[in-house]
């Protein structure tokens, strides 16, 4: 009972929520420039480079003929997959900069707003009840030194 306890209060710290929440929005990010890398660059890169899907480009390491599909070739034999790797390998550029840009305008962000002014700490009653005590002690010393005088 005790372990569930300690783990509802680790789960409920801001910090682990706010990472769930940043996981998942990272994910679904991550398909959304997967899409953007497969769907809209990679095709006129492929086309440019004389075909039409830019994924499917290999070395066959096992004498496997070049016009199959990667996947007919992968069971065919190994082979040398340098057009996925490339997808990959840019679907994770164009995500880092973007992690980037938006950390940097973050960082922007906390710089340029104000700081707020820290309020005055709240003197506790007892030192408030002591300063008047002795704020009137100091009053009556006084009356009684100007009645000496």
């Amino acid at each position: 009972m005790a372990m569930m306890q300690e783990f509802k209060e680790f789960a409920m710290k801001g910090n682990v929520v706010d990472l769930a929440v940043g996981v998942i929005i990272g994910g679904a990010f991550g398909k959304i420039v997967d899409s953007l890398v497969q769907d809209v660059i990679m095709p006129p890169i492929g086309r440019i480079f004389g075909g039409l899907d830019f994924a499917n480009y290999y070395l066959p390491l096992n004498g496997q003929a070049t016009t199959m599909t990667l996947v007919e070739a992968k069971k065919a034999g190994a082979v040398l997959a340098y057009g996925n790797f490339i997808t990959i390998l840019l679907n994770f550029i164009i995500l880092a900069f973007i992690i980037f840009q938006m950390v940097r305008l973050m960082n922007k962000a906390r710089r340029s707003a104000p700081a707020a002014p820290a309020p005055e700490p709240v003197t506790p009653e007892d030192i408030v009840l002591l300063r008047e005590i002795r704020d009137s002690l100091q009053k009556g010393a006084q009356k009684n030194n100007d009645l000496a005088q």
